[in-house]
Protein backbone atom coordinates (compact mmCIF):
# COMPACT_ATOMS: atom_id res chain seq x y z
CA UNK A 1 0.00 0.00 0.00
CA UNK A 2 1.21 3.36 -0.86
CA UNK A 3 1.82 6.10 1.33
CA UNK A 4 -0.22 9.70 -0.28
CA UNK A 5 2.11 12.22 -1.44
CA UNK A 6 2.51 15.72 0.64
CA UNK A 7 0.57 17.23 3.18
CA UNK A 8 -3.69 17.14 2.75
CA UNK A 9 -6.13 20.46 4.27
CA UNK A 10 -8.09 19.06 6.81
CA UNK A 11 -11.35 19.43 5.65
CA UNK A 12 -13.47 19.70 8.67
CA UNK A 13 -11.71 22.59 9.75
CA UNK A 14 -11.21 24.70 6.14
CA UNK A 15 -15.49 24.20 6.35
CA UNK A 16 -15.76 25.74 9.94
CA UNK A 17 -12.58 28.51 9.74
CA UNK A 18 -11.72 31.32 7.16
CA UNK A 19 -8.21 32.91 7.13
CA UNK A 20 -8.19 36.43 6.58
CA UNK A 21 -5.42 38.39 4.57
CA UNK A 22 -3.88 40.07 7.43
CA UNK A 23 -3.54 35.73 9.30
CA UNK A 24 -6.40 36.18 11.59
CA UNK A 25 -8.60 33.05 12.14
CA UNK A 26 -12.70 33.59 11.76
CA UNK A 27 -15.52 31.85 13.07
CA UNK A 28 -19.14 31.85 13.08
CA UNK A 29 -20.79 31.95 16.31
CA UNK A 30 -22.03 28.50 18.03
CA UNK A 31 -25.54 28.18 18.81
CA UNK A 32 -27.33 29.44 16.00
CA UNK A 33 -28.10 26.23 14.49
CA UNK A 34 -31.58 25.16 16.07
CA UNK A 35 -33.48 25.76 18.52
CA UNK A 36 -33.81 29.45 17.52
CA UNK A 37 -37.72 30.15 18.23
CA UNK A 38 -36.57 29.82 22.40
CA UNK A 39 -33.72 32.59 21.81
CA UNK A 40 -34.49 36.28 21.93
CA UNK A 41 -34.27 38.04 18.63
CA UNK A 42 -31.48 40.46 20.38
CA UNK A 43 -29.79 36.99 21.05
CA UNK A 44 -30.44 35.65 17.26
CA UNK A 45 -28.69 39.15 15.76
CA UNK A 46 -25.55 38.79 18.11
CA UNK A 47 -24.61 35.38 16.83
CA UNK A 48 -25.21 36.40 13.33
CA UNK A 49 -21.77 37.45 12.32
CA UNK A 50 -18.31 36.15 12.53
CA UNK A 51 -15.76 36.46 15.28
CA UNK A 52 -12.04 36.39 15.60
CA UNK A 53 -10.60 33.13 17.24
CA UNK A 54 -8.74 33.54 20.29
CA UNK A 55 -4.67 33.56 19.63
CA UNK A 56 -4.20 30.11 22.42
CA UNK A 57 -6.36 27.99 18.90
CA UNK A 58 -5.19 30.09 16.25
CA UNK A 59 -1.64 27.75 15.57
CA UNK A 60 -3.83 24.80 15.81
CA UNK A 61 -6.45 26.15 12.94
CA UNK A 62 -3.36 27.57 10.84
CA UNK A 63 -1.59 23.77 10.97
CA UNK A 64 -4.68 22.03 9.60
CA UNK A 65 -4.99 24.41 6.86
CA UNK A 66 -1.63 24.71 4.98
CA UNK A 67 -2.61 26.06 1.68
CA UNK A 68 -4.48 28.96 3.13
CA UNK A 69 -1.55 31.11 5.55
Amino acid sequence: MRRPKGIKTKKSVAKRFKITANGKVLRSSAGRRHLCQTKRPKRRRALRGTTAVDATDEYRIKQSLPFSH
